[in-house]
């Protein structure tokens, strides 16, 4: 019979997965924002956009966009030898969103990615994950062209209540992708707590 230690050590050695999903209307920087921070060369599915879907996508504020995700981005960062965070990065279009319930099924939390050019573009993800009562954070992605607001008047727009953490940053650099990921999982845990009576 294997000593309790030698179980212990065998249990260390295989991590615990935690999920994360970065969600977005089409063109927010989801594919950016996993490939900055992903110890790994994350998995996309970028398509070139075509003519075919000249009448379907809707380019306004994003014209010099030319590539899309069809199924989903993946990455991974390893923050210890007992968790690993695997990243969903979600499709942005309309007709893309019937594979949203798969990639959020077993998520602790999603960072919604928000450009301020399009901000209509961002009301079916919060929708989408209160509904389903999945913990979110909304993380406007400054792009260098875009009009710049306060948090406060984001949230105001988008009507975002005082739980749900609201901040600026930038998909395309590590370190502020990575300080968008550490406030989910804190927000995530902190909903995931009993409330103090």
């Amino acid at each position: 019979m294997a000593s309790s230690i030698s179980d212990d050590r065998g249990m260390d050695s295989v991590p615990t997965p935690v999920k994360i999903v970065i969600a977005g209307g089409f063109g927010t920087g989801k594919t950016t924002m996993v490939g900055s921070v992903s110890e790994i060369p994350p998995l996309t599915t970028e398509e070139v956009l075509t003519e075919v879907g000249a009448g379907i996508d809707d380019l306004t504020g994003v014209e010099r966009k030319r590539t899309t995700t069809v199924a989903l981005d993946f990455g991974r960062i390893t923050i210890s030898r007992r968790h690993v965070l695997y990243l969903f990065g979600t499709p942005g279009q309309e007709r893309f969103w019937f594979m949203w319930n798969d990639l959020a099924r077993g998520a602790i939390g999603t960072i919604v990615l928000v450009d301020t050019r399009r901000l209509e573009t961002s009301f079916a993800a919060i929708d989408f994950f209160e509904r389903r009562a999945i913990p979110f954070i909304v993380t406007v992605n400054c792009f260098d062209n875009a009009p710049r607001y306060t948090v406060e008047e984001i949230r105001a727009a988008l009507a975002i209540p005082d739980r749900v953490p609201v901040m600026l940053g930038d998909a395309r650099d590590r370190e502020s992708s990575k300080l968008a990921l550490v406030r989910l999982v804190k927000h995530a845990m902190a909903t995931a707590l009993p409330a103090s009576v």
